[in-house]
């Protein structure tokens, strides 16, 4: 099984659902026609990803997640930081389930480090439509 982790650096969340958390990561990549090398989810606070925005990025701005690819090609392996304060913001804007929203930023994340971007209206688009296909294929 392809290494898919979780590390939690927000003081009041725990994740739990793991394993069907990986399950439907490892099918998404697969249905990318990537392999997982490997695959860090880091939970943390928006504070901790606003400073790592402005170290890493130089945006000085407040966001859902940042991914950090460390391969290329059909092996993906990486971080991805997750602020839980961002996701739960958004959720109430959106009129969304928490965990919903939790699981659409994390696929946002796995579709960065398999190719995707969201520069564009044209690439919003299309991360959009994969986001919402791979969420419909979750079984929990």
């Amino acid at each position: 099984m392809a290494p898919v982790h979780f590390h939690s650096e927000h003081p009041e969340y725990h994740f739990d659902r793991q394993d069907d958390i990986s399950e439907w990561v490892r099918l998404s990549c697969h249905e990318e026609n990537v392999k997982i090398d490997q695959l860090d989810f880091i939970f943390c606070t928006d504070q901790d990803l606003l400073e790592i925005n402005i170290k890493h990025l130089n945006h000085n701005y407040l966001t859902d997640v940042i991914t950090f690819p460390y391969s290329e090609g059909e092996t993906i392996a990486g971080d991805i930081f997750i602020s839980i304060d961002r996701v739960k913001d958004n959720a109430s804007d959106l009129n969304t389930n928490w965990f919903d929203e939790l699981c659409r930023v994390m696929i946002h994340g796995v579709l960065h480090l398999c190719g995707y971007r969201d520069k564009t209206e044209q690439e919003q688009d299309e991360m959009r439509y994969k986001e919402d296909y791979y969420l419909s294929l979750r079984s929990f």
